[in-house]
């Protein structure tokens, strides 16, 4: 709708809402509320919030012609006459009903605000259970279902597979093994061509610029093969997000939601909280901030804190690194696992910290209702990868090139030789943290590029190349000191980015607690997976 109000001849000011927040103190021309005709109940959950407000509010029923492929029926003159305001029926897809929500929208923002609407005089609704019966009741009134199972389309049919106590579970971890094993094996061949290509570049120019000193240094060892070690992995980030797009699209991460409720209620906390876990897959910042949708404060902050540890997509091309080259046999079951570890921990996190003062209550409500399983369409699956791959070009671009520039100027110096490793500032950085982790099996160069990743994850890629010379599987890491060092990746405090998120959106305190506790946590696990290996081999 926004391209809508965009419009030369269209002077109304309106907001689409999603969280009552973003009206709360504010006046507007008119509120625009598109509510989903496929999850009614949730979004009319917003509706008298914004009433409340005293705002102007029209209501567009998107999506109507997906509802009614289900054989149900929404009667909305009726739902207006109920809910006391003016609704229109809306498809940006089909391009329907937008000039006439356009029209209302005009016609609203002349009118007072009415307070003698029916919400006013008819209950208190401060608060959520309340807001429910309401919307459930106009709901009652106004929602007619389908009578039987006879008019179920394909889609439905398979919905109910997806979503089926015993069969969800397995289908959607055999759906991500999939995902890993396609991701894997179709980035394989791209993957190799673009480090083919690299290598050339680096060997062409060695010959053609063999007396630059430093400057040659920097640009070929420092930039050229730091950045080189991340861009290579670009196919497989594609091929990830493809995967991940047609599961949000679809509406498919909801089911997933719906299949881990239970699991999520037995630590205290609603379904919901996964959706923005899922997220965290992609990137924690973004997947921080979804959590403002989650109602109850509490929730909302625990789900806050177990986000960072979703391995997002900057930790993917650590990931690939070295499992392709330590787990050759196992790459997609590795993968899998880490992922697993990732939200079984959070899960086990959730459920000590449910049991403290600051996060104990009794549990919320279930997950209810589903979006329509639907066919992703092209371009918004195409939007979403771009968006990704163009956010992983930026971070290579600055991130990567800036780190790169500082690890092999720290490697490069005092000595101003690279083959005089020892004796350089990078060296002393390492060896001063050596000891710490040495109980992991980690020499002070692997210490050296998991400080090199606090700014941003891959830089640990661009690192290993700069100090092995893209060789890691030569440089004293072996099986065991490879998934240790995996692990701790995994779990330690994530990208500057999202504890800044994580201090704007929970407060200073959560921040520095989470860069502790995972720090801690990702020792620990190291150590235990470094020190049981080592008795058993």
């Amino acid at each position: 709708m926004q391209n809508v109000a965009d419009r030369e001849y269209c002077d109304v000011q309106f907001v689409e809402v999603h969280n009552p927040d973003h009206v709360h103190g504010h006046v507007y021309d008119v509120v625009l509320q598109v509510v989903d005709s496929t999850r009614l109940e949730d979004s009319l959950m917003l509706t008298p919030h914004i009433i409340d407000e005293e705002q102007k509010i029209v209501l567009a029923i998107g999506r109507y012609d997906l509802l009614q492929k289900t054989d149900h029926s929404l009667n909305i003159p009726k739902l207006e006459q109920l809910i006391g305001v003016p609704t229109c029926r809306v498809s940006v897809r089909l391009n329907y009903g937008l000039h006439n929500c356009l029209s209302i929208l005009e016609e609203v923002a002349e009118r007072p605000v009415s307070k003698a609407h029916p919400i006013y005089h008819q209950r208190d609704l401060d608060d959520t259970d309340a807001y429910r019966a309401y919307v459930h009741g106009i709901l009652t009134e106004t929602l007619t279902h389908a009578k039987d199972d006879k008019h179920q389309t394909r889609l439905e049919r398979i919905d109910k597979v997806l979503t089926n106590p015993w069969l969800g579970f397995p289908i959607m971890m055999a759906l991500l093994y999939f995902v890993f094993w396609c991701t894997f094996t179709l980035g394989a061949y791209p993957q190799a061509w673009i480090a083919g290509g690299i290598e050339g570049l680096v060997e062409w120019l060695n010959g053609l610029w063999t007396d630059g000193g430093w400057l040659r240094g920097l640009l070929i060892d420092g930039v050229l093969q730091g950045v080189g070690a991340v861009l290579s992995f670009l196919p497989n980030i594609i091929i990830l997000f493809f995967f991940i797009s047609l599961m949000e699209d679809s509406g498919y991460m909801a089911r997933e939601a719906y299949i881990m409720d239970t699991i999520m209620h037995r630590v205290g906390l609603h379904g919901r909280s996964f959706v923005p876990m899922l997220m965290g897959f992609g990137c924690n910042v973004p997947a921080i901030m979804a959590a403002r949708d989650i109602q109850n404060p509490k929730d909302r902050t625990l789900t806050m804190l177990m986000v960072p540890f979703m391995s997002c997509s900057a930790r993917l091309p650590v990931y690939m690194l070295f499992v392709d080259t330590f787990f050759a046999r196992h790459k997609a079951l590795v993968m899998i696992s880490l992922y697993a570890i990732g939200i079984g921990l959070s899960i086990l996190f959730a459920l000590i910290m449910k049991r403290t003062r600051w996060f104990r209550q009794d549990d919320d409500d279930t997950v209810n209702e589903l979006p329509v399983f639907r066919v992703p369409r092209a371009r918004n699956t195409a939007a979403h990868i771009w968006e990704r791959v163009a956010d992983y070009l930026q971070k290579i671009c600055t991130v990567i090139i800036w780190a790169s520039i500082i690890i092999w100027a720290l490697e490069y110096f005092p000595g101003q030789d690279l083959n005089d490793l020892e004796n350089s500032y990078l060296a002393m950085i390492g060896r001063g943290v050596a000891p710490l982790m040495a109980p992991l099996g980690f020499d002070w160069k692997m210490s050296v590029c998991l400080l090199t990743g606090l700014p941003a994850k891959e830089a640990i890629v661009s690192t290993l190349a700069i100090l092995y010379g893209g060789d890691i599987a030569a440089a004293g890491f072996t099986p065991l000191t490879a998934f240790s060092f995996l692990i701790f990746v995994l779990l330690y405090f994530p990208c500057v980015a999202t504890i800044a998120t994580l201090h704007r959106e929970a407060g200073r305190r959560w921040a520095i607690f989470t860069v502790m506790h995972s720090l801690l946590l990702a020792w620990l696990m190291a150590f235990a997976i470094y020190q049981i290996g080592m008795l058993l081999s």
